[in-house]
């Protein structure tokens, strides 16, 4: 049994979307649900730390990122026609990519193996230079660089299974084979990338893998998809570490998307990442990204977690 690392801070309360499905409930959510949960003995609650400009000007272009400061301080209401703000959104999201930060300072450290963050603004639609679906920052590709810029981790498994295609992060990595993308999606639907034939360019040919789902696919499709195609070019490519987008929205309950999910499945999505984890030693940091029903988001979460804390690689 390991012990969770769960990052998470009131900032991300505070970035006040308004009546947009992407709002700070989700969060209350999660964290009633984990609250009432006997994982809760076996979660340690971290405050992350900010993110430096530095470590955000690994993805993002220098004049984004101050663009997107200055129009939220300008006390503007929306980055782009899905991503809303407020005025301490930027703040959010400079917290929301140090939470992969600090976590991957922890786990490198050797004092946990795993990580949650439970953060918002969301971060795989956010491009180099621009504000996408929700998302400012691209969370997890800045994580992926962090750990390998600064820990010298050398190979990077990122799997998404949002229910959108995570287009910032796969742009993110294209040409790179240090860092292998993997994304099941409901295909075609927002963004409109993602297609099969996508598999990277260059030397990162190959790198990025797209597994497009049929709306209307369930449990049965998304367990057939990681067992006979993404489980094996995992271990083929044997990552130093694991990143997850861990969106919630590929439920059958969540209002923006029509993929059948159950809540156990992501948990089942845990298990079987984890048994191909050996060469990552296990090592697992998992960032929120979408979910959208209330009455099932914390569930699904919690599924998830209880695999990362209950289960050995």
């Amino acid at each position: 049994m390991e012990r969770l690392l769960f990052a998470y801070d009131e900032i991300f309360l505070k970035h006040d979307t308004g009546m947009h499905p992407e709002n700070y409930n989700r969060l209350i959510a999660i964290n009633s649900w984990v609250a009432k949960s006997a994982l809760n003995e076996q979660i340690d609650v971290i405050t992350p730390r900010k993110a430096e400009k530095v470590d955000i000007l690994r993805i993002h272009d220098e004049k984004y990122i101050d663009s997107a400061v200055q129009r939220i301080e300008n006390g503007e209401v929306a980055l782009d026609i899905d991503t809303s703000v407020s005025k301490e959104s930027a703040e959010a999201a400079y917290f929301a990519a140090g939470a992969g930060l600090t976590c991957a300072d922890k786990i490198i450290a050797g004092d946990f193996k795993r990580a949650f963050c439970s953060v918002r603004p969301p971060g795989h639609h956010a491009e180099r230079t621009h504000s996408m679906g929700f998302c400012i920052f691209n969370n997890v590709a800045i994580t992926a660089k962090y750990l390998q810029q600064v820990h010298g981790i050398d190979k990077i498994l990122i799997l998404d299974w949002d229910v959108h295609h995570g287009n910032g992060t796969e742009h993110s990595f294209y040409t790179d084979p240090s860092v292998m993308y993997i994304s099941l999606h409901q295909y075609p639907f927002y963004p409109g990338t993602g297609a099969k034939t996508d598999t990277g360019v260059g030397a990162g040919l190959n790198y990025n893998l797209n597994f497009p789902m049929n709306a209307g696919s369930g449990n049965h499709e998304y367990f057939t998809a990681f067992n006979e195609r993404i489980l094996p070019e995992i271990r083929r490519y044997n990552p130093d570490f694991i990143l997850i987008s861990a969106g919630f929205d590929a439920h059958q309950f969540d209002p923006l998307a029509s993929i059948n999910l159950n809540s156990e499945a992501f948990g089942e999505f845990t298990k079987m990442i984890l048994s191909v984890a050996e060469h990552a030693e296990g090592r697992i940091i998992s960032f929120l990204e979408g979910g959208y029903n209330l009455e099932v988001l914390g569930e699904s979460v919690l599924f998830h977690i209880e695999i990362l804390i209950n289960d050995q690689y």
